[in-house]
C-alpha cells in the first residue's frame, strides 16, 4: 500500500502523467533498445513494438495500477498483475530487469514532464513503480516454483513428433521430448512459449496455447499464419515473423525451444456449468479444455460457442464436434460470417455471435479467447444475462490493450 504522502501526490499528477503516458512509454521503449538492443531482438515482440500494441498495453497497465492506489480495489489489482506475472514467468523474466526497466521508464518520465517531476513527485511514483515491480516478482516468484523450476529458467528443447494442418492457414505440432520421458503436465487453458532464430539473427519469442489434454505425455500447439494486411499503401497489419517461419520451416524431427507452460485461463476447481465462448484460432485452449472435460466424464452443463470466417477457415472443426459429442450435457452454437454453401440450422448460424439462443445456467463460469472487441461484445451480453462480473474470464493473444479503459474489467482466473 501507498503511503499516505505519495497517495496524495499520485492523485495529484496523476491526470498529467495519463495524459502524456503514451509518450511516455513511447520514448521508454525507444531508449531501452537503444540501450539494449538485444532486448528488442532476442524477448520483446517486433511486430507489436511496430504496431505500438505493446506500448499501449504498458501505458494502461501502469496508468490502472496507479489509479488503483486511490481508490484500493485489491481483487482488480491482482487481475491485473496475475496475467502479466503469467505471461513474465512464459517469457522467463528475473528480477534484476525490473531495474533495468525502472532506469530507463523514470528517464522518460523526466524527460516528458520536465519540470513538472520535482523530486517528492519522483518519489512517489517510484514507489508506484516499485509496489507494482515487487509485487510481479513475488507473483512470479510463486509460478516459478509451482513449475518446479528455478527463477527464470523455464526453456527446453523437445523435438517435433507430428505436423499436420488443421484449416488453410493453421499447423498444429506435437511436441516430445528428446528423451523419450513424458513432458511436464500443464492446466488446460494454459500456453506456452516457442522461441525461433530468425535469418537476421533475432530470436523471437511468441506464445501458443497447448491444445492437447494434460494426461497426454506430449504437448500440443497450434499455430495460425498471419500474413499481413495492406491499407492502401500502409501495412496496417504485419506479417506474423514467428507464425511464418514456423509454417515454412518447422517439420517432423525438428528440435524447437520451448518454456513450461504458464496462463490463467483455467478452469475453476468446481463444478460450476461452464460456457466456453472463442473466436478463429481462439480455439485452442478452449479444444484443450474440452478434451480434459471429455476424458473426465465431465457431466455439468456446458455451453460451446464458436465464430469464425467460414466452415473452411475454422480449425479443430472436426474435432470441436466430436468432443463435444463424448460429452452429453454438453450443447454447440457456432456462426460464421460466410456459410458457404450450407444453410444455417439448430446450432449453426450465418453472422457474427451473440446469445440471443444460447441458455446461460444460472451460476456459469464463462471463458473467453479471441479478438478483444469480440470478448467485450460477450462480455456486455453475459452480464445483461446476469453472469457475475467474477465468472467472466478471458484469454488475450498479444499485449492486453488496458487504456481502452475495459479490457481490465475482464477477469482472468488465476496470458
Amino acid at each position: 500500500m501507498l503511503s499516505a504522502t505519495s497517495t496524495e501526490l499520485i492523485r495529484a499528477t496523476l491526470p498529467a502523467v495519463g495524459a502524456a503516458i503514451d509518450e511516455i512509454t513511447t520514448l521508454f521503449y525507444r531508449n531501452l533498445f537503444t540501450a539494449e538492443p538485444d532486448l528488442e531482438r532476442n524477448l520483446f515482440n517486433r511486430g507489436n513494438q511496430k504496431q505500438g500494441e505493446q506500448q499501449r498495453a504498458l501505458a494502461g497497465a501502469i496508468a490502472a495500477f496507479a489509479a488503483l492506489q486511490l481508490e484500493p480495489d485489491q481483487v482488480r489489482v491482482d487481475r491485473i498483475l496475475s496475467r502479466i506475472a503469467h505471461k513474465h514467468a512464459s517469457l522467463g523474466i528475473e528480477p534484476t530487469q525490473y531495474e533495468v526497466v525502472h532506469t530507463h521508464l523514470f528517464a522518460a518520465i523526466v524527460e516528458v514532464l520536465g519540470e513538472a517531476i520535482t523530486p517528492p513527485v519522483a518519489a512517489a511514483w517510484d514507489e508506484v513503480y516499485w509496489l507494482m515491480a515487487e509485487t510481479l516478482i513475488a507473483m512470479e516468484a510463486g509460478l516459478y516454483q509451482r513449475a518446479g523450476v528455478a527463477v527464470g529458467d523455464v526453456w527446453r528443447d523437445v523435438r517435433v513428433r507430428d505436423r499436420r494442418h488443421e484449416s488453410p492457414d493453421t499447423l498444429s505440432f506435437v511436441l516430445a521430448s528428446l528423451d523419450g520421458s513424458a513432458l511436464p503436465r500443464f492446466t488446460p487453458g494454459q500456453y506456452l512459449s516457442v522461441g525461433v532464430l530468425l535469418a537476421d539473427g533475432a530470436r523471437q519469442i511468441r506464445q501458443y496455447s497447448l491444445s492437447s489434454a494434460p494426461s497426454s505425455s506430449d504437448w500440443r500447439i497450434t499455430v495460425k499464419r498471419i500474413a499481413g494486411q495492406l491499407d492502401g499503401e500502409r501495412v496496417a497489419t504485419p506479417a506474423g515473423e514467428v507464425s511464418n517461419y514456423m509454417h515454412d520451416n518447422v517439420f517432423e524431427g525438428d528440435v524447437l525451444s520451448v518454456t513450461t507452460p504458464f496462463g490463467d485461463l483455467t478452469l475453476q476447481p468446481d463444478n460450476s456449468p461452464i460456457l466456453l465462448a472463442s473466436a478463429g484460432i481462439g480455439c485452442t485452449p478452449m479444444i484443450g479444455m474440452l478434451r480434459h472435460l471429455a476424458e473426465t466424464s465431465d457431466s455439468r452443463p456446458i455451453s460451446v460457442l464458436h465464430a469464425d470466417r467460414s466452415p473452411n477457415s475454422h480449425a479443430h472443426r472436426v474435432e470441436l464436434t466430436q468432443l463435444v459429442e463424448k460429452l452429453p450435457t454438453a450443447v454447440m452454437h457456432r456462426w460464421y460470417e460466410d456459410l458457404g454453401g450450407r444453410v444455417p440450422e439448430s446450432g449453426l448460424q450465418a453472422g457474427r455471435a451473440d446469445l440471443d439462443n444460447v441458455t446461460i445456467t444460472k451460476g456459469t463460469h464463462a471463458y473467453l479467447c479471441g479478438p478483444l472487441p469480440f470478448m467485450l461484445g460477450l462480455r456486455s451480453a453475459l452480464l445483461e444475462k446476469d453472469v457475475a462480473d467474477e465468472n467472466i474470464h478471458f484469454e488475450v493473444f498479444g499485449p492486453d490493450n488496458w487504456t481502452n479503459g475495459k479490457a481490465d474489467e475482464l477477469t482472468p482466473v488465476a496470458g
